[in-house]
């Protein structure tokens, strides 16, 4: 597959590094200000495609990608777009206007980026059904744990409920708290200092983060176990309730260890419902992942309750959850 990458930081950047790896070809890279377009001739290894590692190193020293302008990776020949820019909220643009051009097109969509699938689910599924294009965006929830594809394989109709840990900034915070019997405020910084947190990181340690990935689990159980999409129910975030754990005190924490608990942000999604709130779970169970490590369970009518843990975020797990998309567009 030829790929052109919108976004270039480090989930667009390692997408590029990784692709010939799965036998794909980069023939496009933009980020929000400059781009650079092969020739898109031929498949991969045919030399249409872009030198990863000359994109990279530009990238990383120029603070661009090239000389082109970003319009260019849009227009360029290419069969999947790999959307990877930052998510934003609303209207969720500029990523939902990638995504319309290249379904416009015909050309198949990879999603990294959450805005489109939480807040415009509707919008993007019109949009898929018009076009000879897909749409795939398992990398917008618990980056390398394959959660979507893991319930649309059961069938949404099949799946009651989908919870877990889906965020590691607020879960190393909360695992750390925990073990050496610290104040939020203190984990916090000691988060920043290790770059584990943004420095400011409300979109992770108020929930939002872990809200957008459940309201994306809501829309997928919503619209894939409805006979007609025309009945299903619609999430955005404004549909969540969502309480973060800044007002989560240590010695709250201390009292649940006394009775062999502790406590997780915990997300749930069933096809009516999205909450996201700090919650006390046993200690030793499945919930109970420490440091960045996410976990994802789902609920199923028939096969019990799955459990699947992992890497959440990061830019080489994040690309391997897209570049497995782009390998089941194939």
């Amino acid at each position: 597959m030829r790929l052109a990458v919108v976004g270039a930081g480090a989930v667009g950047r390692s997408v590029v590094e990784l692709a010939g790896e799965h036998g794909h070809e980069v023939v496009a890279v933009a980020d929000s200000s400059s781009a650079i377009v092969g020739d898109g001739s031929g498949g991969p290894g045919s030399g249409g495609g872009v030198d990863a590692e000359a994109v990279v190193t530009r990238k990383a020293e120029a603070g661009i990608v090239g000389d082109d302008d970003p319009a260019d990776a849009l227009a360029a020949d290419y069969d999947v777009l790999v959307e990877a820019t930052p998510t934003t909220l609303g209207d969720a643009e500029p990523g939902f206007s990638h995504v319309r051009t290249a379904l416009e097109r015909d050309r198949h969509v990879v999603l990294a980026n959450k805005g489109p699938v939480a807040e415009r689910y509707g919008d993007l599924q019109a949009l898929a059904a018009d076009s000879a294009g897909d749409v795939r965006f398992e990398a917008t929830v618990g980056g390398a744990i394959p959660a979507v594809s893991t319930v649309e394989d059961i069938e949404p109709s099949h799946v009651t409920a989908v919870r877990g840990v889906l965020n590691g900034t607020a879960n190393f915070i909360l695992t750390r708290m925990a073990a050496e019997g610290l104040d939020y405020d203190h984990v916090l910084s000691e988060a920043q200092d290790l770059g584990v947190a943004e420095a400011d990181p409300s979109f992770d340690v108020d929930g939002t983060d872990a809200a957008l990935k459940c309201v994306i689990l809501a829309n997928v159980l919503s619209f894939g176990g409805a006979d007609d999409p025309a009945d299903a129910r619609e999430f955005t975030l404004a549909d969540a309730s969502v309480e973060g754990i800044r007002d989560v005190p240590g010695s709250v924490l201390r009292l649940a260890a006394e009775d062999g608990r502790t406590v997780r942000l915990i997300g749930e999604a069933t096809g009516e419902t999205v909450r996201v709130a700090p919650r006390l779970v046993h200690e030793n169970g499945t919930l109970a992942v420490s440091g960045t490590q996410n976990i994802v369970q789902i609920e199923t009518t028939h096969a019990g309750r799955l459990n699947i843990s992992g890497r959440g975020a990061g830019g080489p797990e994040t690309a391997s959850a897209i570049l497995g998309d782009v390998g089941r567009l194939g």
